[in-house]
């Protein structure tokens, strides 16, 4: 059975960093992308960013990118998200998924449907 389990989350102080992590069993991690997706309340979820395990490609979404970086261990069966400079809009509950592709084509056709496997999730919250 496959698993992804998110943790990292908390609240921060504006400007703050936080890094989320994402560890995945029941599956051969190294075999597939990882999205990372947020939702914020009675706000549609959105992509964040994927990391590809193909060829190691990152995406990210415009409202982060500069600002977040996505990073893996396969070794630790791991998935990372650095957040930095976080600002309130950034509150949301975050969640990792795979669609067990290798690729981040549906990510960033925001196929969400198509990811099979999610995570709990873990709350981010940004206030001063």
């Amino acid at each position: 059975q496959v698993q992804l389990v998110e943790s990292g989350g908390g609240l921060v102080q504006p400007g703050g960093s936080l890094r989320l992590s994402c560890v995945a069993s029941g599956l051969t991690f190294e075999y597939y992308a990882i999205g990372w997706f947020r939702q914020a309340p009675g706000k549609e979820r959105e992509g964040v960013s994927c990391m590809a395990s193909s060829d190691g490609s990152t995406y990210y979404s415009d409202s982060v990118k500069g600002r977040f970086t996505i990073s893996r261990d396969n070794a630790k069966n791991t998935v990372y998200l650095q957040m930095n400079s976080l600002q309130p809009e950034d509150t949301a509950v975050y969640h990792c998924a795979t669609d067990y592709s290798s690729n981040c084509i549906r990510w960033y056709a925001s196929l969400e449907s198509d990811f099979g496997s999610w995570g709990q999730g873990t709350q981010v919250t940004v206030s001063p």
